[in-house]
C-alpha cells in the first residue's frame, strides 16, 4: 500500500516537473519567435532607409549637372 501511494506521487512529480518544463519550452520558443520577427522588421526599416537615402542622394547629385547648363 505505501509503494502504490508513493509510485503516484513520484508520477504526480513528474506530471509537474514535465509541465513546466514545457512551459519553458514554448516561452524559449516564442522568444526566439518573437526576436526573429522585429530581426525582419528592421532590416526592412534598414532597406526603407537605404533607398531613400539613395533616391535622395540621386537626387542631390545631378543638381550640380542641371546648373552647369544654365551657367553661360
Amino acid at each position: 500500500m505505501l509503494k502504490a501511494i508513493q509510485t503516484k506521487i513520484l508520477l504526480a512529480i513528474l506530471a509537474v516537473l514535465l509541465a513546466i518544463g514545457g512551459t519553458l519550452a514554448y516561452r524559449r520558443h516564442e522568444a526566439a519567435k518573437a526576436a526573429l520577427q522585429r530581426q525582419q522588421e528592421y532590416g526592412r526599416f534598414r532597406q526603407q532607409v537605404e533607398q531613400d537615402k539613395k533616391k535622395h542622394s540621386s537626387a542631390a547629385a545631378n543638381e550640380g549637372k542641371i546648373w552647369q547648363k544654365y551657367i553661360p
